[in-house]
């Protein structure tokens, strides 16, 4: 918890006045102007209080206080101004949400007594805040453990899930990463009822009996009752209760939401969720991924996208090490083809076609080329010249 206090105006001299008078009762720095205000809030400083001028230029002092709660929410903010009127008090505290408005001159008791409230403030904001933290995660902590006791099949496919999760909202560049976590890590609980054997079927890629059906379709929706229950977790709740909704607006719960309107986290737990069911039946993420792109109607195209860019190359193609003889058409160098003598051949990424595998058993057959050769094997695509089964 920080104890630092920034004082932000267009006047030097009053800058070094206040230094003067308040830097050794408190942490103390001083911004000169909106523009180095915001340098330093949005810095690894993190400040308990921001005293801004009113009037300066290019940004006012309001505008400031706006800009500085949308980077650190928790900071109290005060206005000191010698432009004193009802209108801007107002817009001070609606746009800013300002703890005081302070009137220029103000005597140093007086403004001492300001930082002093501020700083007792800040100190209730943010121990609130840490104890509500500390309440939900030790909530999810519970909720967690419960279910690797009752279901660790669950418990397992949560903590897969969670994972991909965490990567893919970090690729959409997400704030408040650990709201998608935390419902990626509930996502499973209101599979309680599940009896364990029907999540082992369900893993492999089994047909589930229609009552089993019937209760695996219900888990979305358990789970939210079940989380509906404790306070701040209502946005975890929506999560958890859309997750095996689909995009185009099929899927549980059948209330015609679709697009958009279904929350973003329940969006992602819905690709992170089949992916993982994918990876479970396929050997590599790249045929894992092809699975879901062959039902591309039921994700956000965006959050595909992200799974894509979290993947790289791994979600087109399966990586391998093969014999000359072994190259077939649109298989992607992995590296560069060299020969024994150390004579370059063909750099890495290019795409290789039947006359380039010729041409690459011929030269093998006369001066030897080092193998194996690195590939990356395009999966989903089965375009195969029947001369490049031959070994020429």
């Amino acid at each position: 918890m920080t104890d630092r206090i920034l004082f932000v105006d267009d006047d030097e001299r009053l800058l070094k006045a206040v230094k003067r008078a308040l830097g050794k009762k408190y942490t103390l720095d001083t911004a000169l102007g909106p523009d180095e205000a915001m340098e330093c809030v949005s810095g690894d400083t993190a400040y308990a209080v921001v005293v801004s001028d009113l009037k300066m230029p290019g940004k006012d002092g309001i505008t400031l206080l706006e800009d500085i709660r949308s980077v650190s929410s928790d900071t109290v903010r005060v206005v000191l101004t010698g432009y004193a009127d009802l209108e801007s008090a107002v817009a001070a505290v609606n746009r800013g949400e300002v703890f005081r408005f302070l009137t220029k001159p103000c005597e140093t008791k007086v403004l001492a007594k300001v930082l002093d409230d501020c700083l007792h403030q800040y100190r209730l904001v943010t121990a609130e805040r840490e104890l509500l933290e500390q309440t939900l995660k030790g909530c999810v902590s519970v909720l967690s453990e419960t279910l690797s006791l009752v279901n660790p099949e669950a418990f397992g496919r949560a903590n897969r899930v969670a994972r991909f999760t965490r990567a893919i909202a970090k690729q959409a560049q997400l704030e408040e990463l650990w709201k998608y976590e935390m419902a990626a890590l509930l996502s499973q609980i209101g599979c309680v009822v599940l009896p364990e054997e029907t999540l082992h079927r369900l893993a492999r890629g089994g047909e589930l009996k229609p009552e089993e059906r019937q209760l695996y379709d219900m888990h979305p929706l358990i789970g939210r009752n079940l989380l509906s229950h404790i306070p701040r977790l209502e946005e975890t709740a929506d999560m958890v209760a859309y997750q095996e909704k689909n995009f185009d607006g099929s899927g549980i719960p059948p209330d015609g939401v679709q697009g958009e309107d279904i929350p973003l986290g329940a969006r992602i737990l819905r690709v992170a969720i089949d992916f993982d069911a994918a990876l479970n039946q396929e050997s590599t993420f790249a045929k894992a991924f092809y699975i879901l792109q062959k039902t591309m109607e039921r994700y956000d195209p965006f959050v595909l996208r992200c799974l894509e860019a979290c993947l790289g190359k791994e979600a087109h193609f399966d990586s391998a090490s093969l014999k000359i003889k072994e190259l077939r058409h649109g298989m992607v160098l992995d590296q560069a083809v060299m020969t024994h003598g150390g004579l370059f051949l063909l750099k890495e990424g290019r795409e290789l076609n039947s006359v380039l595998i010729q041409k690459l058993r011929a030269v093998h057959q006369r001066m030897g080329i080092e193998e194996p050769v690195s590939v990356l094997i395009p999966v989903g695509e089965h375009k195969r010249d029947d001369a490049d089964v031959k070994e020429g």
